[in-house]
C-alpha cells in the first residue's frame, strides 16, 4: 500500500511482532508502527481506508469501532469469521454497505480456526454525520 502512495499506520498489540514489523518496515517514510489495542487507537479524524485480519474474537468491537458515529471510514476489509462476514452483507451497519468478498480457507492460518473466513467489505454509503455542539446564549 505503502509502494502505490498510501500513507500507512500499522497497530499490532504484541510488542515483540510490533518491533520485527518496525524492523521489517525501516527506511519506508510512508509506513508507520503503533504499538496498541486496535479498538483504542485514535482513529484519523479525516477519510481513512482500513485492511485488517483482526483477532475474531475482537471483529465485531471493531466494526462497530469504525462505522460509528464519529468515524471517518470510507472503506474497509477485513478478515473475519464467514458467518460473520454473511452477517453484516445481509444486514449492514447504518450508513454502510457491506458485502462478502474473499473466501479465506481455514487452511490459510496457523493454527487453522474451526470455520473460513471471508473478506468482510464495507464501504460508506453516505457522508457521515457530524453534530455539531450547540452554542447556549
Amino acid at each position: 500500500m505503502a509502494a502505490r502512495g498510501a500513507r500507512v499506520i500499522a497497530v499490532e498489540l504484541h510488542a515483540g511482532r510490533a518491533s520485527r514489523l518496525r524492523d521489517a518496515v525501516a527506511g519506508h517514510d510512508r509506513v508507520t508502527v503503533v504499538q496498541g489495542d486496535m479498538l483504542e487507537v485514535p482513529l484519523p479524524h479525516r477519510p481513512f481506508r482500513v485492511v485488517a485480519n483482526p483477532p475474531y474474537a475482537a471483529a465485531a468491537a471493531l466494526v462497530r469501532r469504525l462505522t460509528g458515529r464519529d468515524s471517518a471510514l470510507r472503506r474497509a476489509d477485513l478478515v473475519v469469521p464467514r458467518w460473520m462476514a454473511n452477517r453484516y452483507a445481509s444486514a449492514p451497519p447504518s450508513g454502510f454497505t457491506a458485502e462478502v468478498g474473499t473466501h479465506v480457507p481455514a487452511r490459510a492460518f496457523d493454527p487453522p480456526p474451526r470455520d473460513d473466513s471471508a473478506v468482510l467489505v464495507l464501504r460508506r454509503s453516505r457522508a457521515p454525520q457530524r453534530h455539531r455542539r450547540s452554542r447556549r446564549r
